[in-house]
Formats: structure tokens, sequence, C-alpha cells
């Protein structure tokens, strides 16, 4: 049975693996408009400007690219409690830690892929210092004036093996919904976007044609408006940053967007969902068929193919 809606409040952060930290954190910070707040050892804490918690994004040093742990916060305790005994009554293992700043205790478990997952309910509320203080007071921190001043990490898109069994663990045991999906013709599941909230999507799974488990395709950080996102485009150009497609108008979800690699190599999409939200309780899951999906991934555009699944990396300029 399908646990109750709400248990998962929202995502709270994101941990990327970079083989040059320092370059990486420089992405974050100036191109993006990320704000450093803490780092220990070789993990750097930044965070988006509209983010109520210490944190948006985890980078962690590491010889490889990659997604280390995708953080949710809970409802309540309760909640947390309850999406605890969901995760082993469905035969599903964790532990407990207690190992970020701003945050109480974490139940780390993982996918049926091997990608890390979170949960926690206690949450220290961000106070901005100096020259951070916003003028306005329902807002955490003022505004960057660098960069494309990003608001909130969006979502996130694992590659999985098997595409139906992890979407099954999010709806079964954490309790997202799935909102569209595409069908192959030979009924293989290619791909599931689920939420958690009234956003369109938070997660995303995409078939990894390797076969392979545990990997990221991307992290996606939302703009205020399209404008944004063009004029990351030109940010981009001007300062290096390697635009892999877009500015580009998705046909799932209609997210306008644009992707791009940090120099760690982890692919960054810039998005714009935030008109569209799925507020029917009763939503139907919209399927795209193979035919469908062959009319082109964005404005005709058809699937972008990456290192991520073709193992070469881009040439960077």
């Amino acid at each position: 049975m399908t646990p109750p809606l709400g248990d998962i409040a929202h995502i709270g952060h994101a941990q990327l693996f970079t083989p040059d930290l320092d370059a990486s954190v420089a992405f974050f910070t100036g191109f993006l408009g990320l704000t450093v707040n803490g780092q220990h050892g070789d993990t750097v804490y930044l965070r988006t400007f509209d983010d109520y918690e210490h944190h948006s994004l985890v980078l962690t040093a590491r010889d490889q690219p990659g997604l280390g742990r995708l953080a949710l916060r809970t409802s309540s305790e309760e909640a947390l409690r309850r999406r605890v005994r969901a995760i082993e009554a469905a035969g599903g293992t964790g532990e407990w830690t207690e190992d970020e700043p701003g945050l109480g205790r974490l139940y780390v478990t993982t996918d049926p892929d091997g990608h890390e997952h979170a949960l926690y309910w206690e949450s220290e509320y961000y106070q901005a210092p100096g020259a951070l203080k916003p003028s306005l007071k329902n807002q955490p921190q003022a505004k960057p004036n660098r960069g494309v001043g990003v608001r909130r990490l969006d979502h996130v898109n694992f590659l999985a093996a098997d595409v139906l069994a992890n979407a099954e663990f999010q709806e079964q045991v954490l309790g997202a919904r799935p909102t569209e999906q595409i069908r192959l013709d030979s009924g293989k599941i290619a791909a599931r976007w689920l939420t958690y909230t009234d956003k369109s999507y938070d997660v995303v799974y995409t078939s990894d044609w390797t076969g392979s488990a545990g990997r990221l395709h991307h992290i996606a950080f939302a703009t205020d408006t399209r404008e944004d996102i063009l004029r990351a485009a030109d940010l981009a150009i001007d300062t290096g940053v390697f635009i892999e497609t877009g500015p580009h108008k998705h046909a799932i979800q209609q997210t306008f967007f644009l992707y791009v690699y940090e120099p760690g190599g982890n692919r960054v999409e810039l998005c714009n969902p935030l008109t569209r939200l799925v507020l029917a309780p009763d939503w139907p899951l919209i399927t795209w068929t193979e035919e469908e999906r062959k009319k082109g991934q964005a404005w005709g555009l058809k699937t972008i193919e990456s290192f991520h699944t073709h193992g070469t990396p881009p040439v960077r300029p």
C-alpha cells in the first residue's frame, strides 16, 4: 500500500563528488551564485540564497565525479520514524548518523540501485550574517550580486539499471507520486518523474544503457525566470563554462533548461519549472510512448547523449 502523502517535505540537499574541489567551489559560487557556509576537511558546504537550511549542496573531494548523498527532510519527527519503519518493513537497511552541520540525526539508506538517501527532521534555520542579511524578512539571505543567482536546488535525476524498481521504492516506501514516464515498445519503463510535493517533479530515474548502478545523470537548480537561463548561457560563454545543450524547453514536464558541466565533471541543469505545479490530488500518470519520444526531447531536439552515458568527457574550452 502506498504510504500517506506528505511524509517527505522536500529535497534538503545533494552531495557531489569532485576531483577538483577548488574549481568546483569556484563554479558554484562564481557562476551559479551559491554561498560557502562552512568547510570540514575536503568537504565544503554551500547554500542557495532562498534556502532556509544550513546548506543546499555538499562538495566532497574524490577521484571521480558523481553523486554522494541525496538528503530529504521529512514533515515531522513521526514522519521520519514512519519512513524508517517503511524502509525496514520493505527489507531495506539503514543506519543513523549525525555528520552534517545544521542538522540532527540522519537515517541513511539506499534505493535498489545503490543511490544513497538520507532522511532527517531536525534542521537549524539559517541566520544570515552581516552583508548577507536580506532587506525582506521573509527571505533567508540577500540575493547574490554575482553569477546566475539560482534560488534553490530543484531536483535530482538518477541513472538506474532498473527504472521501475527504483521508482517503486520512491512511491511505495518514501511516498512519492509519479507524474510522467516513458514506456518503450517492449513495455520497459525507460524513465519516470516523481514528486514529494506540489512541484511536478523532485526526482527522476532514467535508464542507464550500460546497466551500471548508482550513477548520476544531473542535479538541477531553479532560477526565477527563463531570462535568467538565457543570461546564464551568456555568462557560460564569457567564463568558459562548458554548455552541453540549451537553452531549450523539455517536452516532458515542460521545463525550460540549460545543461552545463562543472569543472569536476558533473552535469548541472539550470531550470525554470516554477510555474508548473501538480495540484490535482488524483493526477493521472502521463505516459510517453517510444514513438512520441522520438519526436524530440526538447523543441525537436533529439535525446541528449553525454559522457555520463557513453564514457567520454566533453572537451572543455
